[in-house]
């Protein structure tokens, strides 16, 4: 059984379970997106008291937060349990570009260590792409009222134009960071 669980699971088994997913919240009037979360939580910890954005009564979304909750769960079980081994699948042309870039061991860890650690970030290029990078995800997440997950999933199911709209918006972006942005950075 835990062979079965260890695999991607197929479109065809995975598309159903969102879109009956989907369609339960879309009946009880909910909307999915992690990014919520995130309002949940400051409002939780009391920062509807200096913004008006934050002040709203955030025990109507615990359910998003126990989504969330389960997500991290899931995660770790999943991890700790389901994964065979720790090495990520990506082709040997990637790896070679990589290297390249100065990740020579691309594909090893979920996080490159040359990318992700403290020694790092206290460099011209760990700044650009941590705190700038980070900094630009937070304010594209509430400038397009939402995370990709959020108008991705919950907002094509919904048949909302903005959410189409944000969903292009963030393809492009990505296509360009991926692209033309991050193989520059790395030429730093």
């Amino acid at each position: 059984m835990l062979e079965f669980l260890s695999q991607p699971w197929p479109w065809w088994v995975a598309g159903p379970i969102i879109a009956i997913v989907m369609f339960l919240l879309l009946y009880f009037g909910n909307n999915f997106g992690l990014s919520a979360n995130f309002r949940n939580m400051c409002s939780i910890l009391g920062a509807g008291k200096s913004c008006e954005f934050f002040d709203f009564d955030w025990k109507r979304q615990t359910w998003n937060l126990v989504f969330v909750a389960g997500t991290v769960i899931g995660g770790f079980l999943a991890v700790q349990f389901l994964m065979p081994d720790t090495q990520i699948g990506i082709s040997e042309v990637t790896k070679l570009e990589l290297a390249e870039l100065g990740m020579p061991n691309a594909g090893e860890e979920i996080l490159p260590p040359e990318i992700f650690n403290f020694e790092s970030l206290l460099t011209l290029k760990g700044i650009i792409i941590i705190v700038v990078g980070g900094f630009l995800v937070g304010f594209g997440t509430r400038y397009a009222g939402g995370c990709t997950s959020g108008h991705a999933i919950s907002g094509l199911s919904d048949l909302q134009p903005a959410s189409l709209l944000a969903v292009i918006g963030f393809f492009v972006g990505g296509l360009l960071m991926t692209w033309l942005i991050v193989p520059s950075l790395y030429t730093l």
